[in-house]
């Protein structure tokens, strides 16, 4: 038995479970053994995995699909696990969009905070709330490289994944002596549908890209283990040149001619 499925129980919940990096998580749990509540708004893409699952592991799969902005989105899902005592709990849903700040619509804005910040902040308050004292937990929060400098074209974005990388390392050191594991996975570029669609341009710099599998075994094998996960060694060390070297003036500066020079046309 894997040592996820021993310490966490049966059962795994994935947000963003359809495609990309949520996908791949998916997988990785079900070659575990893990019973698998998946999430996702894009119903033919969790039908096409829940089929495919079904046909591959010997594992039971709950599919939810739904809008991660709606206001009783996390009152759903919580009702969702605590059927199954589902103790592992995967958050790869966000809302992302490349382009100025001043063209978000105000739906748009609303979205950001709604499925970035306000559906995780809830599930993992009610899903804390619901763990017995003496039974491991966990909870697994994708943030994003774009959340640690301000960048331009990224604003709304990296400022919710700011959000979501300080939320899951405050409860990662709040929540250890209960026996609940929280983690924050930061990625960089990786080869997701929506990466690939938004049609990068690269110049002298470009940014090192993950397949969205080797970012999800990569945190898989390191959760429980610290707090803030950066995946990729490329990506690590990134951060300690721009960290170490370089003024956060220095490195912001370098970030954003960096996604300026891939995005020119949406300037």
């Amino acid at each position: 038995m894997d040592k996820l499925v021993r310490k966490y129980g049966n059962w795994a919940f994935i947000a963003g479970a359809a495609q990309g990096i949520g996908e791949a998580y998916t997988r990785a749990l079900a070659r575990r053994g893990f019973n698998l509540i998946l999430l996702d708004n894009q119903s033919d893409g969790l039908n096409t995995l829940d089929e495919q699952l079904s046909e591959t592991y010997d594992v039971k799969i709950i599919t939810l699909h739904m809008d991660l902005g709606s206001h009783n989105a996390a009152s759903r899902i919580l009702e969702a696990i605590q059927k199954v005592n589902c103790r592992f709990i995967v958050y790869v849903a966000a809302y992302s969009k490349i382009k100025p700040f001043i063209q978000n619509t105000t739906e748009e804005l609303d979205a950001y905070v709604n499925v970035n910040m306000r559906t995780p902040l809830h599930l993992f308050h009610g899903f804390i709330d619901q763990q017995e004292s003496n039974a491991p937990a966990g909870i697994l929060l994708m943030s994003s490289l774009g959340s640690l400098w301000g960048t331009n074209l990224l604003i709304p974005y990296g400022a919710t994944k700011a959000f979501d990388l300080v939320l899951a390392e405050s409860l990662h050191y709040e929540l250890k002596p209960r026996g609940i594991d929280v983690m924050a996975c930061v990625a960089g570029a990786t080869t997701t549908p929506t990466y690939l669609a938004s049609n990068p341009r690269y110049g002298k710099i470009k940014p090192p890209l993950q397949q969205p599998e080797k970012v999800a075994e990569s945190a898989l094998r390191n959760f429980g283990k610290m707090a803030v996960y950066i995946s990729g060694w490329q990506n690590k060390l990134s951060y300690f040149i721009m960290s170490r070297f370089f003024s956060r003036q220095g490195a912001a500066k370098i970030f954003n001619r960096t996604i300026s020079k891939m995005y020119a046309d949406k300037l």
